[in-house]
């Protein structure tokens, strides 16, 4: 693998890959890195303790291509994995990539040329991305979003980045806000380290967004991403931390933020046949928040689908039952990006969709700081104390 030396006014750009017994596929997401047209590179790979090939790998890409450097740690979570790279960096731009996912070649070379425009308060620029299988063929599922500017209220809602790859972050934004938060794996509840430190960054940066499909997000069944308990738990304990430092937010954002993830986790269930688990999700959404995931017509027929499946289970012989959810579970015939470029419809309402939520939750999350603010007028001034939120400040001044 060569590379062509880049101009040195580029700003270099350290890529961070956190890798544990990822020997099936970090030389793919190695070659989708170092075949980037941005060339001016650091690709820090850190093995956190693994106990396959990944290392060896990794060190064969490094011999032919300088700018892969591989870190070894032991085994002590994907948080220390990429705080260790970030400490080891020399780029004022930072890029995560998870050792399995996949940047298509312009990636980079367009999220810097925004970064690059961007005025002072930008921190962090996300492209779109859609779902890959571990064959790398597209499934037909995508995270596209038109959210822009100050995206605290919306972002926590919804994680609208779809995934800990898509970002392309200034280093010292993540020096200020101190990095990925080691101790969800402490509290065994790894899964939203990348969405508690989007909110940490939000708190006091601008997003851009490159709309654009330019990140592969693979989907693969024993994938940490599988373990919805210990998701469901990390994203309670990010949302514990938001709502003490942000007494401001209305209480309806977090119930939303949880009936939305609860949802996200049902359809995850679904399509990987596991009809318990979606209705057991489905019921924590509609206990979360019971308004919202009725106004969706999925929620309808993922319940109906699912019932019929668990009915199944119960009913129909074990074989002919576990043939059903693998077929289930099947990619949707795409082939390239283009053909998923080429549905304009689905990708425009998802994008109004996002659109008029974001400027729903500005203006309620307005009132309600407003609302803060008189409510805590009287003793704050006793106190001698500030009225106003983070969230309210200039930028200059948090």
């Amino acid at each position: 693998m060569t590379f062509v030396q880049p101009r040195s006014n580029l700003p270099l750009v350290s890529v961070i890959i956190p890798a544990y017994n990822a020997e099936a596929f970090i030389e793919r997401t190695l070659n989708s890195v170092c075949s980037q047209t941005y060339q001016n590179l650091e690709v820090l790979v850190v093995d956190d303790g693994s106990s396959d090939r990944t290392s060896d790998i990794v060190q064969q890409v490094a011999a032919a291509d300088s700018r892969v450097q591989l870190l070894r740690q032991a085994n002590s979570g994907v948080a220390a994995a990429r705080n260790l790279a970030i400490q080891s960096a020399s780029g004022e731009l930072i890029a995560p990539i998870d050792a399995d996912d996949l940047w298509y070649p312009s990636n980079l070379e367009k999220q810097v040329a925004c970064l690059q425009t961007a005025s002072p308060p930008v921190g962090v620029v996300y492209s779109w991305s859609v779902d890959i299988t571990e064959s790398d063929a597209l499934t037909g599922e995508f995270h596209a979003s038109s959210i822009e500017g100050n995206v605290y209220t919306s972002l926590l809602c919804h994680n609208f980045l779809g995934n800990a790859s898509a970002s392309l972050i200034r280093k010292a934004c993540l020096d200020q806000v101190g990095g990925y938060d080691r101790t969800f794996r402490e509290q065994n509840a790894q899964g939203c380290e990348d969405w508690d430190l989007y909110l940490r960054l939000a708190e006091q940066y601008e997003f851009r967004v490159i709309p654009e499909f330019l990140v592969g997000y693979r989907k693969i069944q024993h994938s940490m991403s599988r373990d919805y308990t210990t998701m469901a738990k990390s994203h309670a304990l990010m949302l514990q931390t938001a709502r003490q430092q942000h007494p401001e937010v209305p209480t309806a954002f977090f119930r939303l933020s949880c009936s939305s993830f609860y949802l996200y986790l049902a359809r995850q269930c679904s399509q990987n046949g596991n009809d318990r688990g979606a209705l057991l999700w489905i019921g924590r959404a509609l206990q979360a928040e019971c308004f919202t995931p009725l106004l969706r017509l999925g929620v309808y027929s993922m319940a109906l689908k699912s019932g019929v499946g668990q009915f199944a289970e119960h009913t129909l012989p074990a074989g002919l039952h576990q043939l059903l959810s693998v077929r289930r579970a099947q990619p949707s015939p795409l082939k390239t990006l283009a053909d998923l470029e080429q549905q304009t419809v689905s990708i425009r309402f998802k994008l109004a969709i996002g659109s008029l939520f974001h400027r729903l939750m500005r203006f309620i999350s307005q009132v309600g700081l407003e609302k803060h603010r008189s409510s805590n007028f009287p003793k704050e001034i006793a106190a001698g104390g500030s009225v106003l939120s983070p969230l309210s400040l200039p930028r200059a001044q948090r």
